[in-house]
């Protein structure tokens, strides 16, 4: 009973002090000594009562005084502790925040469940990873023990423009609507925002000198290298690590890890600065904070803690306190300006009807993932701090989709989960649209409005060009990829079955996001919710002559599918797969012994394919199969067992002296009826003369046993009359496609063909006008002798 007197003395003694801060008391306490609080030391709650025994399997109550509950949250602790780096939790620490992850999550639920003898829900634990608040809640499950409402936080200053009142918490469904204790929680942070300083505006001038958070994320690097290239600023980066070398390391790996350079010349213009977002002031001496504040004259805050399996406690300390903790920083010393990365996911309600950057954001107590609930905070307290006089930029990215040229991507982004799902199991979940544009892209017109003063203060799309359920569709079809497209119940409950079936360790973080009903109700409102504009985006872009916004298509996500592929994420068509489009090729001719006279007669009935325009564009390779007929190798045809034709082989690089140009380079594995095993090898060449249409079909090929040189050599053709009718007219496609998609792969085929041919046939031809021309041209020994 005297434990409980104490907490209830505690708690009045922090509540007169937060009334007395209300009232504008003379506490004399920052932002910064609020989050501290805040962050540290939250505010005691009364004791719950003793519950009644054996109501819960599990530890027994501690000896001296303690209850049910502090044993479980004891237990809890110890089991949470094994699994992070520092090997010890507190029992009101977040798991997530010491550095657990949601594998380690898991593992931990698995463990409890196992050692206890009582079910967890992974979820709450996810919700808010303070092993406190899991107990306190297995607790009032099982009905040992109520589980009190958390304690109000110090200093809840009223807002002008407050979010609508949380629901009753008898009405709250956990499938629709937010947690009444996050919404509470909510409402203290964003109170927060109003201690903040006030400040005058920045000077308009493109900044010399950035404090940049988030460069070790996927965004974030990829903005440390378009600031440096776009700006002669130099980029101070805050590094969650003990010291500098620490800093120093993690941010290299990081950069490396995204194919980004971390070069000499990058570091000379890169300050590492160890710090940590989630502390109070950065994790920064009040000296190192008073001479930055002084030397900085921008603030670029990329930084965030994105799991989208996560609650509103857990991430609210990177999210909204450290996004606090920034504004704060911004307001310091030399006014600044503060570059707010946030998303999109603040307008994540169902039903919601428009997505402009101007538009009214989601109803907070619609959003039910913990990572939107912290990203509409982090706004709407930056808001608040607009109206300080703090000049603030929204960037709202959507999905963020790999490089277009280097492939790099996010591995445990959801826009990778999903298109790794679809090219894997060839389906898709039917949606309205997909806001995502490639990380290259967001990144350059992100740093564009850093370094712009006109933009500065406003709000801004980076969403692209929205792709539609037909768009994706269609890219994967032209890609060989043919999707079926199924209700968002059965693609979720079809995906599982396959990844439970065939395991894809690589996509586990989709599993676990797949089974998790909040993060759910993420994926609906994200593929049901209308498409994002971005107006003052597209007018930025304009001015400024950047690139403009284009749909993220196929050709976009081309190195990026190969990536995932690399990785184990995505699968590509490969050989194996139904032929996209194919078509078949005759060819007669006579061969003979190697040097000797080409009197036996040789023909070919093969069937060319290709199983994706991706072979093409990667590899140009087209498979083979079919037959070969030729009595002096065996009087029955041999059979193709595997094939392919290069198309313009090493990159069409003539042979010796440049008198001829490879076009086409055939390489066949044959077997006979005996089970002998034999070799074709062939080559179209492409010479600067004027017989071209017959260069394009004559084969010049080699015949031999395998492992052994060559038996036969001599020429096959293609007859004239059959060309035309069987490569052009005769291409058959993959039934599944509709007869729209059949036009443009039989465009796509031979615009690509044509212009292969058209270069490789063009080679000697300028090879031969140039030595003609070259009078000076000194003649070889070769030349002489002839």
């Amino acid at each position: 009973m005297a434990d409980v007197d104490d907490a209830a003395a505690a708690y009045a003694r922090t509540r007169a002090a937060a009334e007395s801060i209300e009232r504008g008391g003379g506490s004399g306490l920052t932002v910064s000594d609020l989050l501290a609080k805040v962050r540290t030391a939250p505010p005691p709650q009364p004791a719950p009562p003793e519950p009644a025994p054996a109501t819960v399997p599990g530890p027994a109550p501690a000896a001296s005084g303690g209850t049910e509950l502090d044993a479980l949250a004891a237990t809890i602790a110890a089991a949470a502790g094994r699994r992070l780096p520092g090997g010890h939790l507190a029992p009101d620490a977040d798991f997530f925040d010491a550095g657990g992850t949601s594998v380690h999550a898991v593992e931990l639920v698995a463990e409890l469940e196992s050692t206890l003898g009582v079910r967890f829900d992974l979820d709450e634990v996810f919700a808010d990873a303070r092993p406190l608040s899991i107990a306190r809640r297995r607790l009032a499950q099982a009905g040992a023990a109520p589980a009190p409402a958390p304690a109000p936080l110090p200093a809840p200053v009223p807002l002008r423009a407050a979010p609508p009142p949380p629901a009753p918490a008898t009405a709250h469904d956990p499938r629709t609507a937010a947690r009444p204790e996050d919404l509470a929680q909510i409402l203290a942070d964003l109170a927060l925002a109003d201690r903040l300083p006030f400040t005058g505006p920045p000077e308009p001038v493109p900044p010399r000198r950035i404090l940049l958070t988030g460069a070790t994320g996927f965004l974030g690097g990829h903005m440390l290298l378009d600031l440096l290239r776009h700006s002669d600023a130099h980029v101070h980066c805050l590094v969650r690590a003990e010291d500098e070398e620490q800093a120093a390391a993690r941010l290299g790996a990081a950069l490396t890890s995204y194919r980004l350079p971390w070069s000499s010349e990058v570091r000379r213009r890169v300050s590492v600065l160890p710090g940590d977002l989630r502390r109070p002031r950065l994790g920064l001496t009040g000296e190192r904070w008073t001479a930055l504040a002084d030397e900085v004259d921008a603030v670029v805050g990329v930084g965030a803690a994105v799991d989208f399996l996560r609650g509103y406690p857990s991430l609210r300390g990177s999210n909204v306190l450290g996004t606090l903790a920034l504004a704060e920083f911004a307001a310091a010393g030399r006014p600044k300006p503060l570059h707010h990365v946030s998303s999109v996911a603040v307008f994540n309600e169902v039903g919601i009807t428009a997505m402009g950057e101007d538009d009214p954001l989601a109803r907070v107590d619609r959003l039910v993932a913990g990572y939107d609930q912290s990203k509409w905070a982090a706004e709407v307290a930056l808001r608040r701090a607009r109206d300080h006089g703090l000049v603030v930029t929204a960037l709202r990215p959507g999905g963020i989709g790999g490089h277009t040229r280097t492939g790099a991507h996010n591995p445990r982004d959801l826009s990778s989960g999903l298109l790794a799902a679809f090219s894997r199991f060839r389906t898709v979940p039917a949606f309205r649209h997909l806001n995502a544009a490639p990380v290259d892209w967001v990144s350059r017109t992100a740093v564009a409005v850093v370094c712009e003063p006109d933009a500065w203060g406003y709000d801004y799309h980076l969403t692209g060009v929205p792709n539609t359920l037909d768009d994706v569709v269609r890219d994967m079809a032209l890609g060989g990829m043919h999707v079926r497209v199924q209700d968002w119940d059965t693609w979720r409950a079809d995906a599982l079955a396959r990844l439970a079936a065939d395991p894809v360790p690589e996509l586990d973080f989709l599993t676990r996001l797949l089974r998790s009903p909040t993060a759910l109700r993420l994926c609906e409102a994200t593929l049901e919710g209308p498409a994002a504009t971005d107006d003052r985006t597209a007018a930025l872009v304009a001015a400024l002559g950047l690139p403009p916004a284009a749909r993220y298509d196929a050709r976009a996500q081309l190195k990026t599918f190969e990536k995932l592929a690399a990785d184990g994420l995505a699968r590509l068509p490969d050989r194996d797969d139904p032929p996209y489009l194919w078509f078949t090729e005759h060819a007669e001719g006579r061969v003979g012994p190697p040097g000797g006279p080409a009197d036996t007669p040789c023909s070919t009935e093969l069937t060319l394919s290709i199983a994706s325009m991706h072979q093409l564009v990667a590899e140009r390779r087209v498979d083979v199969r079919g037959e070969l007929n030729c009595p002096a190798l065996h009087p029955e045809p041999v059979t193709v067992t595997r094939g392919a034709i290069v198309v313009r082989p090493d990159e069409g690089i003539p042979e010796q002296h440049g008198s001829r140009h490879p076009l086409l380079a055939y390489r066949l594995e044959l077997a006979d009826a005996g089970g002998g095993r034999w070799w074709l090898t062939g080559c179209k060449h492409a010479r600067a003369r004027r017989d071209v249409w017959r260069q394009t079909r004559a084969l010049t090929v080699e015949i031999g046993r395998a492992g052994e040189p060559a038996l036969l050599a001599g020429e096959i053709v293609v007859p004239a009359g059959s060309y035309v009718r069987d490569q052009i007219d005769g291409i058959r496609f993959d039934p599944r496609l509709t007869a729209a998609e059949q036009r443009a792969a039989k465009l796509g085929w031979l615009g690509w063909f044509g212009l292969e041919m058209g270069r490789g046939l063009l080679g000697p031809f300028t090879r031969a006008a140039a030595e003609l021309l070259d009078l000076r041209r000194t003649t070889t020994p070769t030349e002489r002798r002839r």
